[in-house]
């Protein structure tokens, strides 16, 4: 394992980070200091007692995404491809294998926990498009790796048309757009037209809580109407028929 650690300031000077407690942000560095090469760690909670360190500080960067933590107590370094890009003769793979498959690498290069039936995507850190060397304050240039295009499971990109032109939104064609929409076409085979059901349901659901004096466009975004647990009951929200039960009282 490589002795040498980096730390952004992208993620370090953020108003998120500087906002900790200052013991919740040096819990953070002896944590980053003590991952292995693809940021996870399987001590945590001994680092914690090495550095007099408060349960309250773990829980703290757990709640703000700065460590996301498995069932069995492995935890990751969410933000680690952006800290440390390590040089091949020097990087040794996380022993933590079957975690690292549950993960996925967003637009940021930031680690992400997959939906079901996503496969795994991440290449190893040393491998990536640009990489830092460790010891030197530059950045080096890499070459990009291109691979073959593969084929689309089904044409999620209309039910983000979709949801933009009915909630009247801008939501992108981002890999966690994707990943959400698909993981419902791969563990529960809904369609398309399932999605834009959903939609459909939700939008008007948004319409009656605004006339109620209630707006709730805020749940109008991939993130929760494709969530795993909110999915089915959303497609089986059907809007009320009468105008009547939309205009009376609840």
């Amino acid at each position: 394992m490589a002795q040498r650690r980096m730390f952004s300031k992208q993620i370090t000077e953020t108003d998120l980070f500087m906002d900790l407690p200052l013991s919740a942000q040096a819990l953070y560095l002896h944590l980053m200091m003590n991952a292995d090469d693809d940021g996870f760690l399987g001590n945590a909670r001994t680092i914690l007692r090495m550095v007099s360190a408060s349960n309250d500080d773990y829980k703290l960067l757990i709640a703000k995404q700065f460590v996301i933590v498995f069932d069995d107590g492995v935890a990751v370094i969410k933000d680690w491809r952006i800290h440390n890009y390590i040089r091949k003769d020097r990087y040794r793979s996380t022993i933590y294998v079957d975690h690292k498959r549950e993960l996925s690498v967003d637009e940021n290069q930031s680690y992400q926990q997959l939906e079901p039936g996503i496969p795994d995507v991440i290449p190893n850190v040393s491998r990536m498009d640009t990489q830092v060397r460790l010891g030197k304050d530059r950045l080096g240039k890499g070459s990009k790796e291109h691979s073959p295009a593969e084929a689309e499971p089904f044409d999620w990109k209309s039910v983000i048309d979709y949801l933009n032109q009915q909630a009247g939104k801008r939501f992108r064609y981002t890999e966690s757009n994707k990943r959400i929409i698909v993981a419902r076409h791969n563990d529960g085979g809904f369609t398309v037209d399932d999605m834009k059901t959903v939609i459909d349901n939700q939008c008007a659901a948004w319409l009656h809580s605004r006339i109620k004096g209630k707006p709730a466009a805020q749940y109008l975004r991939p993130e929760t109407l494709f969530r795993a647990s909110k999915f089915e009951g959303y497609l089986n929200n059907r809007p009320k028929e009468s105008e009547k039960d939309w205009f009376g009282d609840d």
